[in-house]
């Protein structure tokens, strides 16, 4: 009664799905923002139907402002991962405290999660930094 039963994986899931999402949605919010509205009214001037002016001038100008913040929410996401173990899946941090507690080696098991968690974090940092430097050809820096 009153009470709505979820397997552990897809609570987790839904949890940071959810927060994430809502994360990931301000952050393009507030990049579409950020497009100037004459780029807008130019590509409009031109004669540009709106796939096209999405295409062309909407699309590559959000996402290059958009980047640098879905970088921050992805690593956020990859951090609060570890949260989804209080729901009883058992994923990285999880398995090493079952490994650490079986073998009574605590410092091998952690060092090597957190080793994991460091190369995962340093690979999706040289990807956004790739997609950032490639959303910004021809961006004069100041």
């Amino acid at each position: 009664e009153g009470f709505l039963g979820l397997p552990s994986f897809a609570a987790g899931a839904l949890a940071v799905g959810i927060t994430s999402g809502a994360q990931h949605t301000e952050v393009f919010r507030g990049a579409f923002k950020a497009v100037h509205r004459g780029e807008i009214e130019a590509a409009i001037a031109c004669g540009m139907s709106r796939s096209l002016r999405f295409r062309r001038i909407i699309a590559p100008l959000t996402l290059r402002h958009a980047l640098p913040g879905l970088g921050n929410v992805w690593q956020v996401v990859l951090k609060e991962s570890a949260l989804v173990s209080i729901t009883g899946v058992v994923e990285l941090l999880r398995q090493s405290q079952i490994g650490a507690g079986s073998t009574g080696l605590p410092f091998d098991f952690y060092l090597i999660a957190g080793l994991i968690y460091l190369a995962i974090s340093t690979v999706s940092s040289i990807a956004m930094r790739q997609a950032e430097r490639h959303f910004s050809r021809g961006v004069r820096r100041g």
